[in-house]
């Protein structure tokens, strides 16, 4: 981890700036500021060969207040416990602002998943999760797929709690296989809520669908549902990129005719769709009306925000925007919808497929996207209230509703003993 930069140093950095701005007792600060608790695992495989490696894994539960830790597990090699705990912390607000009955989590292992064959992948999985039942539960933390997890691995998950605990849990982990008691509506879950975020952001800026040029970056998953929604309802995706580069067609394309790319790394949604080839730093400055960084983070830095020219943006990926950039963007008169209300679809749906699995009584996708929708409409109402009441931005406004719940369920809670 490089002493220059701390993942948990900057979410801090972002909380104790909306605090300040609210006027948040100092000792609710401290007390909402740092993760709860953090629990290391070592966690011994044996391999193919017969020999048996280490390798480290963690867990971490930022804040319970207002419900069980809820929150991805990822495989990389860039996991650190530094990292855990920073998006822990995003999480409890992305929660929190979802108004959904959860705290924050996230847990890694620092694995390279492509070194490890299937055998050895679910040994690791299993062993690992059983390193960290004692903090796990579907009342106590409630883990999910996040990068190089899927609901394969999930479906290890919840077999080693179940056999440990000696019955069947549905509701120990999210994200599994409908046929385990998955969620209809999950895939897409994501990629719809930054589609219904902007569509609501559009109707107040006075943006007619029919008319609007949509530019999308990132084609994985969420890139794919979001684009494939803006097309649904008649407006023109006129950029769409990914890893290889991006592909720019004034008169509009099919984000249908690049499924593939979609589901697959080793295509390119450039050599999918007919237009012409353009940069992804490219992509990020067309001329649009909104532009969902749907890739990775810091994709919007101080160096490209004055050239965009978008007059509305969705994130869909995971801290897209620089704060430097974030302050051009909002002096410009741009709109940002941020990531934690914007991509908030997927742990939404996740919360359906907990409710579900507790119930064993599960809904049409007709009934999840409805309710998903509700949700994302309310969040983003009560939060552009907010920012024009107190002239800030949507991400501050955001932030502001997140501290001042988990604040609220801290103060009423009490603390023990």
């Amino acid at each position: 981890m490089s002493e220059e930069y701390s993942a948990l140093r900057q979410a801090q950095r972002e909380f104790d700036k909306v605090a300040e701005m609210m006027g948040l007792e100092q000792s609710y600060r401290n007390v909402l500021r740092e993760p709860a608790r953090t629990l290391s695992v070592n966690v011994p495989v044996r391999m193919d060969d017969g020999t048996i490696r280490t390798f480290k894994g963690y867990r971490c539960q930022h804040n319970t207040a207002c419900g069980p830790a809820k929150g991805g597990i990822r495989y990389s090699l860039d996991v650190t416990v530094d990292e855990v705990q920073a998006l822990a912390t995003w999480m409890t607000w992305k929660c929190s602002l979802a108004g959904i009955p959860y705290g924050g989590g996230k847990g890694g292992i620092h694995v390279d998943v492509h070194e490890l064959s299937a055998g050895e992948l679910e040994r690791l999985s299993r062993r690992f999760f059983s390193e960290i039942q004692p903090l796990v539960g579907p009342e106590k933390d409630i883990p999910a797929p996040d990068m190089n997890t899927d609901g394969r691995i999930m479906s290890w998950y919840m077999d080693t709690y179940s056999m440990n605990v000696g019955k069947t849990t549905l509701g120990v982990v999210t994200g599994k296989p409908i046929s385990l008691g998955g969620s209809e509506g999950r895939t897409a879950a994501t990629g719809r809520g930054v589609f219904v975020a902007a569509m609501n952001a559009m109707r107040k800026k006075g943006i007619e669908p029919r008319d609007a040029r949509i530019v999308i970056q990132g084609f994985g998953n969420v890139g794919y549902w979001a684009a494939v929604l803006f097309h649904e309802v008649g407006c023109q995706v006129v950029g769409l990129s990914d890893y290889y580069g991006g592909v720019y067609n004034p008169k509009g394309l099919d984000p249908t005719k690049g499924k593939e790319r979609a589901m697959s790394e080793d295509e390119s949604v450039c050599n999918m769709l007919e237009g012409d080839r353009i940069t992804n730093e490219e992509l990020l400055t067309l001329d649009c009306d909104v532009l969902c960084p749907c890739a990775l983070q810091n994709q919007l830095t101080e160096s490209i925000a004055p050239r965009i020219k978008a007059k509305l943006i969705s994130e869909g990926a995971n801290g897209p925007t620089t704060p430097e950039a974030d302050q051009i963007l909002y002096d410009k008169g741009v709109v940002v919808i941020p990531d934690f209300l914007a991509n908030a679809g997927g742990v939404i749906v996740s919360y359906f497929e907990w409710v579900q699995g507790l119930q064993f009584f599960f809904w049409h996708e007709k009934e999840v996207n409805a309710k998903l929708d509700e949700i994302m409409d309310r969040n983003l109402d009560r939060v552009w209230v907010l920012a024009e009441e107190k002239n800030i931005c949507l991400r501050d406004a955001a932030y502001w509703f997140a501290i001042e719940r988990v604040a609220r369920a801290t103060q009423l809670r009490g603390i023990y003993p």
